[in-house]
């Protein structure tokens, strides 16, 4: 009886065990989902805003069911984690490259273009055709304008070559408003297309790559910089490339689906315009 009773409790302390790791290991799982919301919240709110995250912004436009104690603690877990930076004691927080990089690897997903982009890209992409002699350069006037950044599109070994549009709406973001930073910057875009002709020889055509801060394969980038590159081939079979350029907090996904439709247009699309009597007409077969 004494052995029986001894080996109850030895078994009833090993359940015991297991059920608390098991339970602690059930509330570490609840806090890891809900700081990865409060990271890709950080990481969309500091996008729209360009201004720290702190936990009353949290609580006012997420409604986390916790308290503002609880998100603070979360916040400087992520920090000593190395996914957020506060730039001031007093300030909230933003994303670092790690932080930007697990969302877009962790939370960020698909997003599909809007149907409204859609038409008014695929719209103005044919009748920008008529009027302009090369294509690239239409691509890269659209990606910057629905973007917000500095666009760059073209057939690294043609002819035709690189053209890039958007510097202004690059130098618009705060980000790039200290002299030194923005001299470097200029510097380094003037001479994108040499840097392209290496960069995209690496990339497969179906593939869209993000370069984040200190990633970027450009060794002379500003830190502050990220870069989307997407190589694609036309309907002739030839190379080309298109890339998005802007600051780290850009929208990642809506700028990754724009390139995506983009790519579609150039490389499977057929396209007839119609001049009549100083209208265009455009008829595609598909999109």
């Amino acid at each position: 009886m004494e052995s029986f009773a001894s080996v109850s409790e030895e078994t009833f302390r090993k359940v015991n065990t297991f059920a608390l790791k098991l339970f602690a290991s059930y509330l570490l799982s609840f806090m890891n989902d809900r700081q990865k919301k409060v990271l890709a919240n950080v990481v969309e709110w500091y996008s729209k805003t360009a201004l720290p995250v702190g936990s009353q912004v949290l609580l006012k436009q997420f409604r986390f069911p916790v308290s503002a104690a609880t998100l603070r603690n979360d916040m400087s877990l992520l920090e000593e984690e190395g996914y957020l930076y506060q730039p001031h004691t007093s300030a909230g927080r933003i994303p670092t490259d790690k932080g930007y990089r697990f969302y877009v690897e962790e939370e960020m997903g698909d997003e599909q273009l809007s149907h409204e982009d859609q038409i008014e890209l695929k719209h103005e992409l044919l009748v920008r055709r008529v009027r302009e002699a090369r294509m690239s350069r239409t691509v890269a006037k659209l990606l910057s304008h629905f973007s917000g950044s500095f666009a760059v599109s073209g057939t690294p070994q043609s002819e035709g070559g690189m053209y890039d549009f958007g510097m202004k709406e690059l130098l618009d973001n705060p980000e790039f408003h200290e002299l030194d930073e923005v001299c470097r910057l200029v510097e380094v875009l003037d001479n994108i297309d040499e840097k392209f002709e290496l960069l995209v020889g690496k990339l497969k055509d179906d593939e869209t790559k993000i370069f984040i801060g200190a990633e970027n394969p450009i060794a002379e980038m500003p830190s502050d910089v990220a870069m989307m590159v997407s190589p694609y081939r036309n309907k002739d079979g030839e190379r080309g490339v298109l890339a998005i350029i802007g600051p780290k907090r850009m929208s990642y996904s809506k700028n990754k689906s724009l390139l995506e439709y983009m790519k579609k247009l150039l490389s499977s699309s057929a396209v007839f315009i119609v001049l009549l009597k100083g209208f265009v007409i455009v008829l595609s077969s598909r999109t």
